[in-house]
């Protein structure tokens, strides 16, 4: 029983407005889902994905407006990666980075992949990645109503980084969730240890997790433009209690099941600190909205729906409808 790969990555912000912005205008996914932070239904938590959403192709988001700026250090996730089809799509990135004035490294190689290092307005680091030679758990399908070319279109998740004091207690929990070390490449930093690649399940970019050792940062202080948990994909259900009776075996502290509607979660923190979600593929985005309208009003699990009211004043006001689409045309 192994994990299949990277289901989601939630970060933070503190401009819900620019951050929808940026990632619907400027990276082009789509909002698959307007709704709120379950434990504090006072902050947004959107979903930006692929056409539907699809489990390995969500970047979420809190919007919490008085949080500090992230600090790096260890005991975070220090990188997020999202994937494209080609070489080819790099080069068209690397010019739309150019235009919209984001703030971007030139195309390079890193671990084995053609890559662009740049951030987001909030100072979060990511790397795009080309999947010209990946092999490996599928990408998703880019939105045909997006502002970004479908055949350069971000097509999911790619490698999540970790960086850690102690790599060792680290990796133990990913071999638990069924990673196995493919690799390793050389630290960016002078003096520190090699950074050690491990994959599950099919493989490839989708199921990848990099971990780095750092002597020589503080810990971590999270805040906007930092990562607050990653998610890893199991099938339903019935496997995510499987797990839970594995991390109970391995006296590993939990949550316990939790149903967030449109997937079923249990969380975790690994040795050093880091959040690990283990998240279901299903029911999905679609199960409360039309799949050609989702992300364009806002969202509540039934459990919350009695609550709309008071949810909804305590809410900034953000605008994410979008012009109907013309007759015959595909949403």
């Amino acid at each position: 029983m192994n994990v299949k790969g990277i289901h989601h990555i939630s970060a933070m912000t503190g401009s819900v407005k620019d951050n929808y912005t940026f990632y619907t205008k400027v990276l082009g996914l789509r909002l698959v889902k307007k709704t709120v932070n379950q434990d504090d239904t006072t902050a947004y938590h959107l979903f930006y994905g692929d056409e539907r959403g699809n489990p390995g192709t969500e970047l979420t988001f809190f919007d919490f407006l008085h949080v500090g700026q992230n600090r790096e250090g260890v005991g975070s996730i220090s990188a997020t990666s999202l994937r494209v089809a080609s070489d080819a799509a790099l080069q068209y990135w690397e010019h739309r980075f150019t235009e919209q004035n984001v703030l971007h490294a030139p195309i390079t190689s890193y671990a084995g992949r053609n890559v662009i290092f740049f951030q987001d307005p909030e100072m979060q680091p990511l790397i795009l990645v080309s999947d010209q030679q990946n092999q490996g758990v599928a990408g998703g399908i880019p939105w045909d109503r997006s502002p970004v070319p479908v055949e350069f279109g971000i097509i999911g998740l790619g490698p999540v980084k970790l960086t850690v004091r102690d790599p060792e207690s680290t990796i133990r929990v990913l071999a638990m969730l069924g990673f196995t070390e493919t690799g390793r490449y050389p630290a960016f930093v002078p003096g520190q240890p090699d950074i050690i690649v491990l994959q599950t399940g099919e493989g490839g970019s989708g199921a990848e997790v990099q971990v780095e050792s750092r002597n020589d940062l503080p810990p971590a202080r999270l805040g906007k433009g930092g990562v607050h948990h990653v998610a890893f994909r199991v099938e339903d259900k019935e496997e995510l209690l499987a797990w839970l009776d594995v991390l109970n075996h391995n006296s590993l502290r939990n949550s316990g099941f939790v149903d967030r509607f449109y997937f079923r979660s249990l969380y975790f923190r690994e040795p050093n600190g880091i959040l690990f979600e283990l998240a279901t593929d299903g029911p999905g985005f679609a199960t409360d909205e039309p799949l050609e309208r989702l992300g364009e009003a806002l969202s509540l699990p039934p459990f919350l729906e009695s609550q709309r009211a008071s949810i909804e004043a305590n809410l900034k006001p953000l605008d994410t409808s979008l012009p109907l689409p013309r007759e015959g045309e595909m949403a």
